[in-house]
Protein backbone atom coordinates (compact mmCIF):
# COMPACT_ATOMS: atom_id res chain seq x y z
CA UNK A 1 0.00 0.00 0.00
CA UNK A 2 1.30 3.36 -0.88
CA UNK A 3 2.76 6.01 1.81
CA UNK A 4 0.03 8.00 2.17
CA UNK A 5 2.86 10.82 3.74
CA UNK A 6 4.45 13.17 1.59
CA UNK A 7 7.96 12.88 -0.07
CA UNK A 8 10.47 14.75 1.87
CA UNK A 9 12.04 15.87 -1.25
CA UNK A 10 8.88 17.72 -2.11
CA UNK A 11 9.49 19.66 0.91
CA UNK A 12 12.60 21.10 -0.22
CA UNK A 13 12.73 24.82 -1.87
CA UNK A 14 14.70 25.79 -4.81
CA UNK A 15 16.73 28.54 -6.69
CA UNK A 16 17.69 28.85 -10.18
CA UNK A 17 20.83 30.91 -11.03
CA UNK A 18 22.27 31.81 -14.16
CA UNK A 19 25.63 33.07 -15.01
CA UNK A 20 25.89 35.78 -18.14
CA UNK A 21 28.34 36.69 -20.76
CA UNK A 22 30.52 39.17 -20.22
CA UNK A 23 29.01 42.36 -21.46
CA UNK A 24 25.37 41.58 -20.55
CA UNK A 25 26.65 40.51 -16.39
CA UNK A 26 28.19 43.73 -16.71
CA UNK A 27 25.07 45.24 -18.05
CA UNK A 28 22.80 43.11 -15.60
CA UNK A 29 24.72 44.16 -12.76
CA UNK A 30 24.69 47.69 -13.43
CA UNK A 31 20.61 47.56 -14.10
CA UNK A 32 22.01 48.75 -17.53
CA UNK A 33 20.00 48.01 -21.25
CA UNK A 34 21.28 45.33 -23.22
CA UNK A 35 19.63 43.81 -26.19
CA UNK A 36 20.52 40.44 -25.16
CA UNK A 37 18.81 40.68 -21.88
CA UNK A 38 15.59 41.39 -23.10
CA UNK A 39 14.25 38.04 -24.01
CA UNK A 40 15.60 37.12 -20.41
CA UNK A 41 13.68 40.45 -18.70
CA UNK A 42 11.24 39.12 -20.56
CA UNK A 43 10.63 35.53 -18.67
CA UNK A 44 11.65 37.05 -15.44
CA UNK A 45 8.83 39.18 -15.63
CA UNK A 46 6.49 36.53 -16.60
CA UNK A 47 7.31 34.56 -13.65
CA UNK A 48 7.70 37.43 -11.66
CA UNK A 49 11.34 36.96 -11.17
CA UNK A 50 14.20 39.20 -10.79
CA UNK A 51 17.82 38.73 -11.21
CA UNK A 52 20.31 39.17 -7.75
CA UNK A 53 23.97 39.31 -8.55
CA UNK A 54 26.04 36.84 -6.38
CA UNK A 55 28.68 38.77 -5.62
CA UNK A 56 26.33 41.70 -4.17
CA UNK A 57 24.51 39.30 -2.16
CA UNK A 58 27.75 38.17 -0.57
CA UNK A 59 29.10 41.60 -0.18
CA UNK A 60 25.01 42.23 1.74
CA UNK A 61 25.63 39.14 4.01
CA UNK A 62 29.24 40.74 4.94
CA UNK A 63 28.14 44.34 5.71
CA UNK A 64 25.22 42.66 7.30
CA UNK A 65 27.30 40.42 9.25
CA UNK A 66 29.56 43.61 10.22
CA UNK A 67 26.56 45.26 11.34
CA UNK A 68 25.20 43.05 13.48
CA UNK A 69 28.83 40.93 14.59
CA UNK A 70 30.35 38.67 12.60
CA UNK A 71 30.16 35.66 15.53
CA UNK A 72 26.46 35.41 14.58
CA UNK A 73 27.03 34.79 10.87
CA UNK A 74 28.73 31.47 10.44
CA UNK A 75 30.04 31.80 6.64
CA UNK A 76 31.30 35.82 7.31
CA UNK A 77 34.69 34.81 6.94
CA UNK A 78 34.47 32.36 3.84
CA UNK A 79 32.23 34.74 2.50
CA UNK A 80 34.53 37.51 3.18
CA UNK A 81 37.21 35.63 1.57
CA UNK A 82 35.60 35.34 -1.76
CA UNK A 83 34.60 38.86 -2.20
CA UNK A 84 38.68 39.69 -1.49
CA UNK A 85 39.89 37.49 -3.62
CA UNK A 86 39.64 39.22 -7.50
CA UNK A 87 39.24 35.60 -9.24
CA UNK A 88 36.18 34.94 -7.43
CA UNK A 89 35.06 38.73 -8.19
CA UNK A 90 35.39 37.96 -11.62
CA UNK A 91 33.36 34.90 -11.20
CA UNK A 92 30.65 35.72 -9.32
CA UNK A 93 29.40 39.49 -10.78
CA UNK A 94 28.71 37.12 -13.65
CA UNK A 95 26.29 34.60 -11.39
CA UNK A 96 22.72 35.73 -10.52
CA UNK A 97 20.20 34.25 -8.78
CA UNK A 98 16.85 34.42 -9.54
CA UNK A 99 14.22 35.89 -7.06
CA UNK A 100 10.59 35.17 -7.17
CA UNK A 101 7.83 37.01 -5.84
CA UNK A 102 10.59 38.55 -3.71
CA UNK A 103 11.59 35.36 -2.34
CA UNK A 104 15.21 34.01 -2.22
CA UNK A 105 13.83 30.24 -2.64
CA UNK A 106 10.67 29.00 -3.69
CA UNK A 107 8.81 26.04 -4.26
CA UNK A 108 9.57 23.63 -6.51
CA UNK A 109 6.80 24.56 -9.37
CA UNK A 110 7.75 27.34 -9.52
CA UNK A 111 11.32 26.96 -9.71
CA UNK A 112 10.65 23.77 -12.74
CA UNK A 113 8.24 26.50 -14.34
CA UNK A 114 11.24 28.86 -14.30
CA UNK A 115 13.68 26.41 -15.50
CA UNK A 116 11.84 25.39 -18.54
CA UNK A 117 11.14 28.84 -19.68
CA UNK A 118 14.72 30.12 -19.57
CA UNK A 119 16.33 26.59 -21.18
CA UNK A 120 15.89 27.99 -24.62
CA UNK A 121 18.56 30.94 -23.80
CA UNK A 122 21.56 28.95 -22.50
CA UNK A 123 24.31 28.88 -24.63
CA UNK A 124 22.65 31.36 -27.68
CA UNK A 125 25.20 34.67 -26.37
CA UNK A 126 23.91 35.88 -23.05
CA UNK A 127 23.04 33.26 -20.55
CA UNK A 128 25.93 30.46 -20.43
CA UNK A 129 25.06 28.43 -17.55
CA UNK A 130 21.68 27.58 -15.87
CA UNK A 131 21.59 25.74 -12.52
CA UNK A 132 18.81 24.95 -10.01
CA UNK A 133 19.61 24.22 -6.36
CA UNK A 134 17.81 23.10 -3.61
CA UNK A 135 17.79 23.57 0.74
CA UNK A 136 18.48 19.73 1.22
CA UNK A 137 21.75 20.06 3.44
CA UNK A 138 23.37 17.04 1.29
CA UNK A 139 23.28 18.82 -1.48
CA UNK A 140 24.91 21.98 0.09
CA UNK A 141 28.80 22.48 -0.83
CA UNK A 142 30.55 22.79 2.99
CA UNK A 143 32.88 25.32 3.06
CA UNK A 144 36.83 25.10 3.55
CA UNK A 145 37.91 23.41 6.76
CA UNK A 146 39.81 26.51 7.25
CA UNK A 147 37.01 28.91 7.23
CA UNK A 148 35.07 26.24 10.14
CA UNK A 149 34.65 27.83 13.84
CA UNK A 150 36.55 26.48 16.41
CA UNK A 151 34.50 25.66 19.46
Amino acid sequence: MPSEEPDVADEWLYQLRVDLADDAASAAWAGADHAGLAPLRTILAAHDAALVCQYDAFAGYCAEAERNGIERYPLYAWTKAVIADPAKQAKYVKSFSIHVAGEEVYAKEKAEALEAALGPLVGKGVVTRLAKHDTDPANSPQMPEKYRSRS
